[in-house]
């Protein structure tokens, strides 16, 4: 689902860039608080089950490929701040490692998959308590994945309007809003059923353990 380099202009990264670094700000004051003997190793072993999960690739129609994204997991067992902060090492892992993603539009995938995906999974979570553990962490997790998509469509798709020749050309990514909404959106619709389902094993797991979620 995330940006690689190249498709975002600079009038898209670099405010994304001042943005996600007063997030990053915010994410990680208290942290040391927040996290303790039991809760960091916690942390590094669903942090690298999300990495590993994000290697997944799902091909997309027109040449793209989706993945599940584990973030619903690190916010509904760590919180909005510690699974922003995570998920935003993943995407800078990824970049470095294996040239998935990329440093230009690491800002945008962060708040896009990173902050919106875990804001959006506690969220949902809370306000579906109600329904059930299986019912509201599945729903959390499917929008998780869709609401990020949905965003990273948006930041692509504009980029035509954004920058572009006299002519009208587009300087980076060429598609127009009418093709990466349904494009990103009906796939990872999909894929959230996948991520749901995964979501509610992996944390019935956590529970079992008597590990505190949200």
């Amino acid at each position: 689902m995330h940006i690689p380099d190249g498709f975002l202009a600079p009038q898209t990264y670099l405010p994304a860039y001042a943005l996600a670094v007063g997030a990053w700000a915010w994410a990680a004051k208290g942290l040391r608080k927040s996290l303790d003997e039991t809760s960091v190793p916690r942390l590094a072993m669903l942090t690298a089950l999300a990495y590993a999960l994000s290697l997944v690739m799902v091909p997309i129609p027109g040449g793209s490929s989706g993945h599940a994204l584990g973030v619903a997991i690190l916010a509904l067992v760590f919180g909005v701040r510690s699974a922003f902060l995570a998920y935003s090492l993943v995407l800078l892992l990824q970049s470095f490692l294996l040239g998935a993603g990329g440093i230009t539009s690491l800002a945008v995938n962060a708040l896009c998959i990173g902050l919106l995906g875990a804001a959006a999974a506690v969220a949902t979570r809370k306000s579906l308590k109600p329904l059930g553990d299986t019912l509201s962490i599945a729903l959390a997790a499917w929008v998780s994945v869709v609401l990020p998509g949905g965003l990273v469509a948006l930041m692509l798709g504009i980029q035509p309007m954004i920058a572009h020749q006299a002519d009208g050309s587009p300087l980076f990514f060429p598609f127009g809003l009418s093709i990466t909404l349904p494009a990103i959106l009906l796939p990872h619709a999909v894929i959230g059923l996948g991520e749901a389902m995964m979501t509610v094993g992996v944390l019935r797991y956590v529970k079992a353990r008597k590990w505190p979620i949200v």
